[in-house]
């Protein structure tokens, strides 16, 4: 049996973001003072994180392999099939992992217990040891968490976890047509989302309120997605009948685009999307990938 390799993906805490931008920390602390914030709201989460590393890296057996790999890193970031992935943060540090996994089981770790939302990071620093052997030794229990996948017609794919966005870059009205359940309807709006029962905690969950308080959102594990249009505009041309809705298992949502520039990004991250020109079409549905999740 080959020895276990620990990945530990982290995201650079707010104070290490704002030392790279400002470069001192006493104009981090200038830059702050103006924002009506101090340098203790965001030491304590620097500390907390770093504590909860340092508690994570000491849980490691000695004679296991180990990893890390900051956020920003993940596109350049080689996993290996056999890699236990420990995530330490937010989150949706384990939203942007899922993309870049194969099955891996990910333990997801708050470091700040009652700041983060603690869907994905359910776990605590010091129960990573034990988290650990029990995963080594196949006896841990593991959500598997439907994915989303937008796939182009000229080859481009996009994966997500929690939902998936099709619009223009700056959520402009974009103008479509969009088709569900064999039914075709030309659109203008500011944009299409698709999300599974992951994503039906977040930005689903907002639209579900607002646009259709009656459908059922999928769970996590469900193969099912939902779908919304975000501010459908009707007009001579354009309709907005179809407005949210559910897709079983097997159905897909068909979008043909009819403006330029029109982007694709799964869970918030707007740099890392697809592009579509005039005239091309996009098919969203649920994804034959799944994100493993350590709960027990």
């Amino acid at each position: 049996m080959a020895t276990p390799r620990v990945v530990v993906a982290h995201r650079a805490s707010e104070y290490d973001e704002l030392l790279a931008r400002h470069g001192t920390r006493g104009q981090v602390g200038f830059v702050l003072g103006t924002r009506g914030r101090t340098l203790d709201e965001v030491d304590g989460g620097h500390e907390a994180l770093a504590a909860a590393l340092a508690t994570v890296g000491a849980a490691i057996p000695a004679d296991w392999r180990r990893a890390s790999v900051e956020r920003t890193e993940l596109a350049r970031f080689v996993f290996e099939p056999g890699d236990i992935v420990v995530a330490v943060g937010p989150d949706g540090l384990v939203a942007n992992l899922a993309k870049y996994l194969e099955g891996q089981p990910v333990i997801g770790v708050d470091p700040r217990a009652g700041v983060n939302a603690g869907v994905l990071v359910t776990h605590r620093p010091a129960s990573v040891a034990g988290l650990l052997r029990a995963v080594a030794k196949g006896e841990a229990h593991a959500l598997e968490r439907t994915m989303v996948e937008a796939v182009a017609d000229d080859g481009q794919r996009l994966l997500a976890l929690n939902e998936v966005f099709l619009g223009q870059a700056g959520h402009q009205s974009a103008r479509y047509s969009l088709t569900v359940g064999g039914v075709r309807e030309r659109q203008s709006s500011s944009g299409v989302i698709v999300g599974t029962g992951t994503g039906a905690t977040g930005w689903c969950a907002s639209l579900q309120r607002i646009q259709a308080p009656q459908l059922v959102l999928p769970a996590a594990t469900e193969p099912g997605l939902a779908w919304f249009v975000r501010e459908p505009w009707p007009s001579p041309s354009t309709g907005a009948d179809l407005v949210a809705g559910a897709l079983d298992a097997g159905r897909e949502l068909e979008l043909d685009v009819e403006s330029e520039g029109m982007v694709v990004f799964g869970d918030g991250m707007e740099q890392d999307r697809l592009t579509l020109g005039w005239g091309q079409r996009v098919l969203v549905r649920r994804a034959p990938e799944v994100l493993r999740t350590v709960v027990v």
